[in-house]
């Protein structure tokens, strides 16, 4: 594995963040990515995307939203989507973008990121634990909240 290092979502990664494969069962837990770009055109000044590059090969997306003034807490600081090519998953790719995720809110003076999650079998809950996530609290719709103290 190549350095891995991120950059902004742009015209020239984002087909290959769209051609990111799944492994089986995973996809029930995902929305499109094309959602999660949507959030960075309707919020532009809070949004933070990125693609997770391994020399020049996309091998992950991470999107974030850190908007002070969200009426709901869990939205302030929250991360929306990540998700790490099949083939890739197991070699610390989604680890390194939570860690560059985290620098990023600590760098706008967050003291928190949160994550909300359906849980379920095959789901992303063993992944978030992994990497520091603990539950906090539960949506309306019976999602897991879970979050990061910085």
């Amino acid at each position: 594995m190549s350095e891995l290092r991120v950059v902004e979502l742009s015209a020239s990664t984002i087909v290959a963040v769209n051609n990111m494969s799944l492994k089986p069962g995973q996809e029930q837990y995902l929305a499109p990515t094309s959602y999660a770009v949507a959030g960075a055109v309707v919020n532009p000044a809070t949004a933070w995307q990125r693609v997770v590059l391994d020399g020049d090969e996309v091998v992950g997306f991470v999107s974030a939203n850190f908007d002070q003034e969200a009426p709901q807490e869990h939205f302030r600081s929250v991360l929306w989507r990540i998700n790490v090519d099949a083939d890739d998953q197991g070699r610390g790719v989604g680890r390194f973008a939570v860690q560059q995720l985290l620098e990023e809110a600590r760098a706008r003076g967050m003291d928190h990121v949160n994550v909300i999650f359906e849980g379920g079998e095959g789901g992303p809950e063993a992944f978030f634990r992994r990497v520091g996530f603990t539950p906090v609290d539960e949506t309306e719709f019976g999602e897991v909240v879970a979050e990061i103290r910085l």
